[in-house]
């Protein structure tokens, strides 16, 4: 069975992404396209880090964060290690977004009383 390979444009329209985004990754090591004159050519592997990726984008981990959880996934030794290290990235980026969360909420009530002050003086005038 031969390996699969895509286009910058092809993988750019199966997620959504740029070509611009694409070669971003490639600058920063995620994936490794092959070159065939100026075109790039993506392999399974490269395919496969790009979703990868893109899942830790929507994770809002960090990059240097994706990039480590996906060079994981090319040295699978110690899976239990891998998960542990996986799952601690985990707990602290859903601490950081409960946090923010928080935050939030106490800045929309500030928001909220103002508003509500704003207006009871705006009645007073009319």
């Amino acid at each position: 069975m031969t390996e699969s390979h895509w286009t910058i444009s092809d993988l750019a329209q199966e997620f959504a992404i740029t070509p611009r985004t694409l070669r971003y990754y490639e600058d920063q090591g995620i994936v490794s396209p092959a070159r065939d004159g100026r075109n790039r050519i993506y392999s399974s592997r490269d395919r496969t880090r790009l979703k990868l990726a893109l899942r830790g984008k929507r994770l809002g981990l960090q990059l240097s964060e994706i990039l480590s959880l996906i060079n994981m996934y090319d040295a699978p030794d110690d899976t239990a290690a891998q998960l542990r290290y996986y799952i601690d990235i985990l707990e602290k980026h859903r601490s950081t977004l409960l946090q923010q969360q928080k935050d939030l909420r106490e800045t929309l009530a500030e928001i909220q009383a103002q508003l509500d002050h704003c207006q009871g003086l705006l009645s007073q005038h009319n």
